[in-house]
Order: structure tokens, then C-alpha cells, then sequence
């Protein structure tokens, strides 16, 4: 959410930063003004009426002693009563209404974020040379099946299209990536936490996911109960609200956590050839980075998550390029977002397989997330997040850049103590 303090000082500045994000928020900008001079314009009323309110009640008590008629300020109070529920009521729909066009504003990209869409995305970096094969290269879909890693019918059989069953050592190789990036988190001082699947609707409210995208979820009635939960559609959405409603301390900060979910996504379904197999699925795997900072260690936060997102790749020896995401196709709760993509040799493309993003302040202020700063007064807290990572792409990846001409594949040397073997063959 996006402070009312600098809309009120500088509306100008938030319809830029959402048009950079292809999002015409200008009504919605003034709208919400219109309803923050309302809300403050009922507040005065409804705070001069209840000053009047309790001077009055002062006053009958001592009239009354004085052996005094009070019944005429007595009428006067029940109908001042009367005018400050009013007041009140209007006020909470005045609130109501400025919150939800609060909510319905994405995040402030950065300034140096440029504008537009994916067509703006900027490479930084490149890791690697393409794979070159002095034979017919195969597609993961046919490796998987010749290695049988993967069997998509009997996935497809049990949950429908988007869908895949993980089968001997492919279920072994998945277990190892999922290994390989927990030891190196835990390593590198992460807390491993194993979160609920289902969650409350005000996970994804913090996480800005809600309610714009409230569609966009798989979700689960009670039939016994009014209860009903969402699946997560990344462990970010519950990293980020496990201290909502908190205050930390200074020097609890920063926060470091992974967390491994599967992520269940509605968005899969395609049947394109660039989405076959496994690179878009109802269901898939991840582990993913989560940070709470302090404003100033926000920036060097950032670049740690990418360092450390690119560092998972390079130790499996993949090709991959860094790209810096434009303002368009950033999420909405984020105001910068890098993105690793692995390369799929035979689709010609490269795929993303994690995404380092700052959301600054807006979810903290969405989630009520603070800490008492040196100056002892309470600020919000910078969340960070980023893929440590997604196996659903990698795992194509690596069948298509390690292949070898027999048909067989050779394990990346970071996994092979996991799996115990240097080569899958057919």
C-alpha cells in the first residue's frame, strides 16, 4: 500500500510511476484525494460535536445539583448524539472507500525501473555459453520419458492437463535440487521454515496478491464451516505475513527465511509447444528467499537475493541470462524485479526460474510489519523476496544442457552426492 502522506503531497509523482507500470491510476489518484479532504473535513465535524458532546455532560450533572432545568440540553445532547453516529458512519464509508482505491494501486516502481513492458526488459549478464551439440539434441519432454524421470500421462490421468508425475530418479533428482538450495540457504544463515499450504484470505491481502488477483487462486471451502483458505501460490505470500501485526527491534534485523512449498498456480492450462512438459504447471516446486530490512539495507538486501539466486545456477553449471524487468512487467507489489532465465536449448528461449523483487514498504504497511529504530520511534520494515529456486524449468533445463549423444544425461557435480550417480542412463 502506498503512503496517503505522499499522494496528498505529490499525486503527480504516483499516476507517473503507475503509468511506467502501464496502470492509468489518475481517477483513481483523485478520487482518493476527494475522499481523504471528505474523511478529514468528518473527522473535524465529528471531533467538534463530541467536544461539545463532553462539555455538555459536565454541564447537565452541575445544573441538576443547582436544583436547574436541564431537559432542554439534555434534548439537545440525544440529537448532537444522533448527528455523531451519523457523522461516524460516514466517515467509516468515506474510509472504507479511500481504503479500497488504496488497494487497488500497485507499488511505486524505482525510479531507474524504465517504463513499459516485457519488450523493455534490459539483459545485465550472461553466465556461460550456449550448449552446442556435435548431434541431434532431444527435447526434455522425450529425454524424460526415454530416462522415464517423468511420466506426463499417468500425471495428466490423476489431475488433468498442467500436471506431471516425478518417477524413480527423476522424483531422486528433484528431491536433490530441493536439497542442493536448503543446504546452501541454511549455509548462508537463512531460517528453514516448512509453512502451512492453505492459508487466510489476509495472507494474500498482505501480500498484495488480494484483492485484485483474488481470482487468480485455487481455493478450498469448508463444507462444515464458513472457513475458506486459499493454496499459496509461493511460499512468499505466508514468509511475508509471519510477523504481521509485530513490532521488531533494530537489532533483530535482518530477517533471513526460506521456505520449500510446492506453489499452486490456476494460470497453467496452455497447450502451446514453448509451455509443453513441465514449464508451465498447475503444481510445481520451489524454494524461496525472503528478507525483512531496515529501509537503509534495502538495496544491498536485493543484491544479495540476486546474488545468491545466480549463484544456485552457476554451481549447477547452466546457461542463463540476468535481466533487469521493466516497470510493466514487474509485479504489483513490487517496485524492482531481476529476473534469472535458464536457456531451453530446444524451444530456442530462455525460461525464468527466479525472481529477485523489493516491495520496499508496501506490504509491511499492508501487513502492519514495524521496528523501533534508534530513534525509538517506529518505522516500516523493506520485504524482499526471491526464487531459490523453482525446479520446474530448471529440471528441463538440465536434462537439455547436460544430454549427451547416447541419450543419456550427466548430473550437474553439485548434485551427485545427493543422487549417487554421475550419469542417467537409459
Amino acid at each position: 500500500m502506498i503512503d496517503i502522506k505522499l499522494i496528498r503531497s505529490n499525486p503527480d509523482l504516483i499516476k507517473a510511476g503507475a503509468k511506467k507500470k502501464e496502470f492509468d491510476a489518475d481517477k483513481i489518484i483523485d478520487d482518493i484525494l476527494e475522499y481523504d479532504v471528505r474523511r478529514r473535513e468528518i473527522t473535524g465535524s465529528v471531533e467538534a460535536m463530541r467536544a461539545e458532546q463532553n462539555a455538555a455532560s459536565k454541564q447537565i450533572p452541575q445544573i441538576k445539583k443547582q436544583g436547574g432545568d436541564a431537559s432542554e440540553l439534555m434534548a439537545k445532547m440525544k440529537a448532537l448524539a444522533g448527528k455523531i453516529k451519523e457523522g461516524e458512519a460516514e466517515l467509516g464509508e468515506a474510509e472504507a472507500k479511500q481504503n479500497e482505491l488504496l488497494l487497488s494501486l500497485p507499488n511505486m516502481p524505482d525510479e531507474d525501473v524504465v517504463a513499459g513492458g516485457k519488450e523493455n526488459n534490459k539483459p545485465l549478464r550472461y553466465f556461460k555459453e550456449k550448449p552446442q551439440f556435435d548431434f541431434e539434441p532431444k527435447n526434455h519432454v522425450d529425454l524424460c520419458e526415454s530416462l522415464h524421470l517423468i511420466d506426463y500421462q499417468r500425471g495428466a490421468k490423476l489431475s488433468g492437463a498442467g500436471s506431471w508425475v516425478y518417477t524413480g530418479v527423476g522424483a531422486r533428482l528433484e528431491w536433490a535440487l530441493l536439497n542442493f538450495f536448503i543446504d546452501e540457504h541454511v549455509r548462508d544463515g537463512y531460517q528453514f521454515m516448512l509453512l502451512p499450504h492453505m492459508l487466510k484470505y489476509e495472507c494474500g491481502y498482505v501480500a498484495g496478491q488480494f484483492p485484485k488477483f483474488v481470482d487468480e487462486d485455487y481455493w478450498i471451502q469448508n463444507p462444515t464451516t464458513n472457513d475458506r483458505k486459499f493454496l499459496l501460490p509461493t511460499a512468499e505470500t505466508a514468509l511475508v505475513n509471519l510477523h504481521r501485526d509485530e513490532v521488531l527491534e533494530a537489532d533483530e534485523l535482518p530477517k533471513k527465511y526460506i521456505g520449500y512449498t510446492p506453489c499452486y498456480r490456476r494460470e497453467a492450462g496452455s497447450y502451446r509447444s514453448e509451455e509443453r512438459g513441465m514449464i508451465r504447471g498447475h503444481q510445481f516446486n520451489k524454494v524461496e528467499m525472503v528478507q525483512y530490512t531496515k529501509p537503509e539495507d534495502s538495496d544491498a538486501a536485493f543484491e544479495e537475493l540476486v546474488h545468491k539466486a545466480e549463484n544456485l545456477v552457476q554451481e549447477l553449471g547452466l546457461h542463463y541470462r540476468l535481466s533487469k524487468l521493466a516497470a510493466g512487467d514487474c509485479s504489483f507489489s513490487m517496485a524492482r524485479t531481476y529476473d534469472i532465465e535458464v536457456w531451453i536449448p530446444s524451444m530456442g528461449i530462455y525460461k525464468e526460474v527466479s525472481s529477485a523483487s523489493n516491495a520496499r514498504e508496501y506490504q509491511a504497511r499492508r501487513g502492519n510489519v514495524k521496528y523501533r529504530g534508534e530513534d525509538k520511534k517506529l518505522h516500516f520494515v523493506h520485504t524482499l523476496n526471491a526464487s531459490g529456486l523453482a525446479t520446474s524449468r530448471l529440471f528441463p533445463a538440465i536434462v537439455e544442457q547436460y544430454q549427451n549423444a547416447d541419450g543419456s544425461v550427466t548430473v550437474p557435480e553439485v548434485l551427485r552426492k545427493y543422487l549417487g550417480m554421475d550419469v542417467i542412463r537409459p
